[in-house]
C-alpha cells in the first residue's frame, strides 16, 4: 500500500465548506448513474451525523475526509481514476444509518467511510458484512464495529485500548487508588469504564468508588461526593469534553485539588470555540489521544497547515481522523488499481480492497497504521497533558 500520500507536495483546490448540510458531492458526484458509468472515477460513501445532537463529531470527520480526497484526486487519484464522494447524513439514528447504507449500495459505491459514533457504526457493520463491502470508520471505537464481517476496520483507537493505556499510565504515575465516574447510558464511556477498572485491578489498583450518571446529566455533585469520600489519588472521567468539564469544574468547587484522568472524549476540552473547564481545573490532568495541534511532528505540521489553509481553522482530533480514515481507503484503492485484473462493483473488486487495506500500511497524521488479523489498528498513542492553558505531549505509547 502506499506509504507516502501525506508527505507529498500536493496541490489545494477551492476552499470547501466543512459544515454543509445534507448531503455533500466533490466533483459533481451528485449524478450517481453517470459516476458509475465513468471508468475513470471511483464512487465512495461518506456517511454520518451532519445534524442533530452529534454533528460536531460527523462534520469533523467528513472536513477531514474531504481534505485528504481532495489531496489524494490533485495528486492523480488511485492510479489515475478520480475519487468520488457521495456524502449522506444519518443524524445519528442507527435506522437511518441502515438507509444511507442501503442508498450508498444501490449508487455503487466501491467502499464506504463511516460511521462516525458507535450505535450508527454497529448497525451499518451488520448489514455491510452480508455484501462484504470495505467500511473503514473514522472514530467508532465499540470493539462490536469489527466482529461481523472483515470487511470493516477503524482508524480510531478501541475502548480497550484506552482502558489499559491509562490504567498501566496511572500504575507508573502511582496513583495506588482512584475513583470512577462514567456516563451509563453511552456505549464509549461505560466500555472504557468497565476495561479500565478491570485493568486496574490487575495492576493492583484500587477502584475505591465508581459512580455511574445517566445521559443528560449536568448536577455531578452527589456522584463526586461519594467518590471524594473515598480520598482516591486520581479520578477516571473517560466521557466526551461537554461531561467531562463540567465534572472538573464541580469536583474543584468541591475542593478537589487532584488529578483527573480521561480518554481521547476529552479532544476538543479546550481547542474548540467554548472551553469546557478552566486552564486552572485542568492543570495536570492527564487523557489519552492520537492528534493534537501542538505535535511537533512533520506530518503532522503539514495536515495542521493544510487544514488551516482550507477551513480557516485548526483541527481537531476527530478531523484527523477522518483524514486517516480515507488515506486508508484511498491508499487501499490505488493499490487496487495499480494491480489491476478487477473490475470496479464486482465482488472480487470489494475483495481485493479488503485485502489491500488488511496486509498495507499508512502514514497517517494520527501515527503510521497497520492492521495485524483484524480491523483494529495497529498504532501508536498519545498521552496529553496541560500545562498553562496548553496542551503538551508527555508520553508516547508505542504500538
Amino acid at each position: 500500500m502506499t506509504q507516502n500520500l501525506t508527505r507529498r507536495s500536493l496541490v489545494r483546490s477551492a476552499v470547501l465548506a466543512a459544515t454543509m448540510g445534507g448531503v455533500s458531492i466533490i466533483s459533481g458526484c451528485n449524478n450517481n448513474a453517470a459516476s458509475q458509468g465513468k471508468s475513470d472515477e471511483l464512487l465512495v460513501g461518506v456517511m454520518g451525523p451532519f445534524t442533530g445532537d452529534v454533528a460536531q463529531y460527523g462534520l469533523a470527520v467528513r472536513s477531514g475526509i474531504e481534505l485528504c480526497v481532495k489531496q489524494f484526486n490533485a495528486n492523480g487519484g488511485a492510479h489515475g481514476k478520480q475519487v468520488k464522494l457521495m456524502v449522506e447524513d444519518e443524524k445519528g439514528d442507527a435506522t437511518e444509518a441502515k438507509n444511507v447504507y442501503e442508498k450508498m449500495l444501490d449508487a455503487g459505491v466501491v467502499g464506504i467511510l463511516g460511521d462516525v459514533t458507535s450505535t450508527p457504526s454497529v448497525a451499518v457493520a451488520q448489514v455491510s458484512a452480508r455484501d462484504n463491502m470495505p467500511l473503514v470508520s473514522a472514530s467508532a471505537t465499540v470493539p462490536s464495529f469489527v466482529t461481523y464481517g472483515k470487511n470493516a476496520f477503524r482508524a480510531t483507537m478501541t475502548d480497550a485500548f484506552q482502558g489499559v493505556v491509562m490504567a498501566e499510565f496511572a500504575k507508573k504515575q502511582g496513583y495506588t487508588t482512584v475513583g470512577c465516574i462514567y456516563n451509563s447510558g453511552g456505549d464509549y464511556e461505560a466500555g472504557i469504564d468497565k476495561i479500565f477498572e478491570e485493568s486496574c485491578k490487575k495492576n493492583g489498583i484500587t477502584v475505591t468508588s465508581s459512580q455511574a450518571y445517566a445521559a443528560g446529566d449536568v448536577d455531578f455533585n452527589a456522584q463526586l461526593t461519594s467518590i471524594l469520600a473515598t480520598s482516591p489519588k486520581a479520578i477516571f472521567c473517560p466521557n466526551y469534553y461537554q461531561d467531562s468539564g463540567k465534572i472538573i469544574t464541580q469536583a474543584r468547587q468541591l475542593g478537589y485539588k487532584g488529578v483527573f484522568l480521561g480518554a481521547d472524549g476529552w479532544a476538543n476540552m479546550i481547542d474548540g470555540s467554548t472551553q469546557y473547564a478552566s486552564n486552572e481545573d485542568l492543570e495536570g490532568c492527564f487523557y489519552d489521544c492520537a492528534f493534537i495541534v501542538e505535535n511537533d511532528n512533520d506530518a503532522v505540521k503539514k495536515f495542521v497547515a493544510d487544514y488551516t489553509a482550507e477551513y480557516s481553522k485548526p483541527p481537531t482530533n476527530f478531523c484527523a481522523l477522518g483524514y486517516d480514515a480515507a488515506l486508508i481507503l484511498c491508499s487501499a484503492l490505488n493499490t487496487v488499481e495499480e494491480k489491476g485484473g478487477v473490475s470496479a462493483g464486482s465482488d472480487d473488486y470489494r475483495q481485493a480492497v479488503i485485502d489491500a487495506i488488511a496486509s498495507g500500511s499508512v502514514d497517517g497524521v494520527t501515527g503510521a497504521i497497520s492492521f495485524a488479523g483484524t480491523g483494529d489498528p495497529v498504532k501508536s498513542t498519545l498521552v496529553i497533558t496541560f500545562d498553562k492553558g496548553h496542551q503538551k505531549i508527555f508520553e508516547e505509547i508505542k504500538a
